[in-house]
């Protein structure tokens, strides 16, 4: 973060309103980044993450000021993000896919060619996360992805630091073996 944690959280419980824009200036890359490597498609992504800022602004309302001071912001809003990747996975396989007709506003082949690459690499990277456990995955995004400390995954995920570092230790070496499965096919 560029602004200090206290210093953000003192701003936020001094006038949440004015503050906040910053909040979200400073965290919607890595809520989005985070919420991309769980979620499937970019578009739930993106609704996702703005999902997690309203329930953040409205969490925040609702607190005493003391509260918000003491907060720590970013375990706190991966765990918004994580449980509402989580719902939004559940309730989008139960309902049919949509197929987009026609488009007359399609992007050029430029623009194409450069998101069938992006895909590609998402989509490759979201099959191999998906073959993890979801404990695995979920800590190794937060770690790698998002880039919380091994402490603040524990609190976002409700289990010891120690489980948490054993977690990604694993999930990286499946990673490591699903890979050299990869380049050997």
């Amino acid at each position: 973060m560029t602004v200090t944690q206290g210093v953000l959280n003192r701003r936020l419980a001094g006038d949440l309103d004015r503050a906040f824009p910053d909040f979200v200036t400073e965290m919607q890359g890595l809520v989005f980044n985070g919420a991309r490597r769980w979620l499937p498609a970019r578009q739930d992504a993106e609704d996702v993450t703005q999902e997690v800022f309203v329930k953040a602004y409205r969490a925040l309302q609702s607190y005493p000021e003391e509260r918000v001071v003491d907060l720590a912001l970013r375990p706190w809003l991966f765990t918004i993000t994580l449980n509402l990747c989580r719902n939004h996975a559940r309730t989008r396989g139960r309902r049919p896919n949509q197929v987009a007709l026609g488009r007359t506003d399609a992007p050029g082949p430029e623009a194409t060619e450069q998101s069938a690459i992006e895909t590609v690499t998402v989509d490759e990277w979201r099959v191999r996360l998906g073959r993890l456990t979801a404990r695995q995955r979920d800590t190794i995004v937060l770690r790698h992805v998002v880039g919380l400390t091994y402490d603040e995954i524990a609190e976002v995920v409700g289990r010891p630091a120690g489980t948490v570092k054993s977690d990604v230790h694993r999930g990286l070496e499946r990673l490591r073996t699903i890979m050299i499965t990869e380049e050997t096919t």
